[in-house]
Formats: structure tokens, sequence, C-alpha cells
């Protein structure tokens, strides 16, 4: 086999850490932002921490029955959490800046609608049915659109689920795998993408007055576990992360990312020596969050896709998730948080080098038939 040498051209990114939090309990398991806050969840209580000035301002759902808190996601002035029961907790922020537990989905009012007639139960097990609206195991992901009022939620019962934010019933459940889903992302266009144990990726769309999703492609790359997803600005590039220590790139063939445009596979990335737990995009970056302990930021060549620039260090236990603060004051700033195993929320600043001589650099790799690495 011939080798042949690329040489394509990287920004040079330089990084900080500007801050470590730390939370009552250990392991992180999700970040989100709104506005200047930063919340933290750790175990079955969730930290609030102001970023202007990197000090706690709040904790609640100290409720030891809920599990562990899955996902953050936010709808105007309502918080929603997904947890470890099965359930989706909804808060308020009362005037002194508290948080306060409003409801429950499904609603109470929505299991009442639905209870009375059997076609509306489900087998989830032998000789166990529940309710088709309702989660009956761990709730691993939401993502809220708000501008369709909308919310999805993905779970370990192998489904996701449609609410209406609004009036907070459910709107749709739909089967997704044949084992958990671990995590979801929305395009703008109302495209669904699901991950699951099972290694499959799968996509999911709603054609023009049909009520329900319906799979129109299962993306099989991954060895084994697929536990993130993440979208570009656009929605045209999907990258995801697995157990087997990989992250494929795919984009979507069509010239217009149009709904019915295919998606194919682009590259797999390889250089984290553990499982990719978390993935964020970041502008025309991409950074990772791995069990190996690091954060690895990707950004894309003119001409061999994505590499590795930098390797963030510090996290003594896996990093669990990651977060996209702000822009910073100028171009070329970028604020991210990542969270870890071992209870310790890193704030880190990755900026493009201001110095012109410096602002890029070329970087040739011999391409012999093996995985790229940065």
């Amino acid at each position: 086999m011939s080798s042949q040498l690329h040489v394509f051209s990287l920004q040079t990114l330089k990084h900080r850490c500007l801050a470590t939090l730390k939370t009552r309990s250990p392991h992180i398991s999700c970040l989100a932002v709104r506005d200047n806050l930063l919340y933290a969840a750790a175990i079955n209580e969730i930290n609030v921490f102001d970023l202007s000035n990197h000090s706690p301002v709040d904790s609640f759902n100290d409720d030891p029955t809920s599990g562990f808190v899955k996902s953050i996601a936010f709808n105007n002035t309502k918080i929603f959490t997904a947890h470890q029961d099965g359930k989706i907790r909804i808060w308020a922020i009362t005037l002194s800046k508290k948080h306060q537990l409003l409801s429950t989905l499904p609603t109470v009012k929505d299991r009442f609608l639905h209870f009375m007639l059997p076609k509306n139960y489900v087998n989830v097990r032998r000789h166990k049915k529940r309710l088709w609206i309702e989660h009956w195991d761990t709730v691993s992901g939401l993502v809220i659109v708000n501008q369709k009022g909308l919310m999805y939620s993905v779970s370990w019962d192998k489904s996701f689920k449609i609410w209406n934010v609004n009036n907070r019933r459910c709107l749709e459940s739909v089967k997704a795998h044949e084992d958990a889903v671990n995590t979801l992302v929305v395009s703008d266009n109302g495209t669904v993408y699901t991950g699951s144990a099972d290694g499959l990726i799968r996509v999911w769309e709603r054609a023009n007055k049909v009520r329900r999703h319906s799979l129109v492609a299962t993306l099989d790359k991954h060895k084994s576990t697929v536990n993130a997803l993440a979208l570009n600005g656009d929605g045209s590039v999907l990258f995801s992360g697995g157990c087997d220590r990989s992250i494929v790139v795919w984009e979507k063939k069509g010239e217009n990312n149009a709904e019915n445009d295919q998606v194919g596979f682009v590259e797999a990335l390889w250089g984290h020596s553990g499982a990719i737990l978390c993935l964020i995009n970041l502008g025309d970056l991409f950074v990772s969050g791995s069990s190996d302990r690091t954060v690895r930021v990707w950004q894309r060549g003119k001409e061999c896709g994505f590499h590795c620039s930098i390797v963030l260090e510090g996290h003594e236990k896996p990093v669990k998730s990651l977060v996209a603060v702000a822009r910073g004051m100028f171009e070329g700033v970028f604020t991210i948080c990542s969270g870890s195993l071992d209870g310790e929320i890193r704030v880190w600043e990755i900026s493009r080098c201001s110095n012109l001589k410096n602002k890029s650099h070329e970087i040739s790799i011999l391409l012999d038939g093996v995985p790229k690495s940065c």
C-alpha cells in the first residue's frame, strides 16, 4: 500500500483553566447553562453557580428517591430535569432566586385522561403494564425546541417521547431501539437523532400532515454503545461518540440540508484512550469528553478532515458532561465547562492565537491505511 502525504492548515488554539468548582456530592452527571448561571447535577442534587464570580447560588432537589439527575433543559422561566426514577420534573425560580418544584411529567391530569382506556397501556415487562405517556426507566436525555414549544425525552426504556411544554402533555411515544437510549439531538428542521446501547444511531422525521415520527435511516459504524451526539450549527454535520473510543463524523449529502437528505459516514476520529461520554459543538470546533479523564478540542483542516488541536487535562475521573458557556468579549474566545465523576467542574477558556505569525500552522500527516489520531 502506497503512503500519501497530506498537508493542511489549522489555527493555533490556546487554553487556560479559569476556575475549578466543587459540589457537595461527587459524580457530576450533567451540566447546563442558562443566562450566566451554571446548573450542575451531582447525584440527585442540582447545584447552581454564578459564572460571573464562580460562586454558588442555590442547590435543590435533594430527594433521594429521584435517583441521579441525567439531563437539564430550559423553557422560558421553567427548568426541566430528567431523573433516574423515570420522571421529568419541572421547576420555577422564585423571587428569592430559589428553585421550587411545580410538577412532574406526566402530570396527574394527563394520567387521569389516559388511565381508563386499556388501549393507553403498553407491556413493559412480563406481567407489567404502564401508560404509554410515561417513561418506566431512567430518563437519560432532554432537548427543548423553544420555537416549536416541544420537548423531546429519551429513556433507558428504549423509547423517545415528545411533549407540549405549554400544556405539559405527552404527544407521541416512539419505540426507538432494542436497547437503552442514551442520547438525542434535534435539528432545526425537526429531524431527531437517537443514540443507543445497541450501538446504533437512528434518524427520525415526521412528514407533513403526519402526526407520528417514522424511521428514515439507521447509522451503523460504532462497535458498541453510543453515548453522545452533537450537531454543528446548521445541522449538516453530526458527531457521535461511543464506548469503542471513536468519534464518528456524519454529514448530510444533499445541497440544501433538506429533511430528506441522506446522512452519510465521513470519518472516524481516534485519540481518546477511553469511552467517549460527551460531545458539544462550538462554532467551527467541537469538543469531546472521555472516561480517559481528558477533554479534547477538534477542528477541521481545509483538506484533511477533523484533527485534535488541544487536550485539556486535570480531571481525576471520567469527564461526564460538557457545556458551552458563552462567546468571549471579542472574536475567537470561547468558554466551556467540563464536569467529572471526581465531583469537580472546570471552567476553560479556549482562544485562537492573536499573533498573526502564529495564527495558523501546517501539519503533515502520513496516511498509510491506519486510523488517524491527533
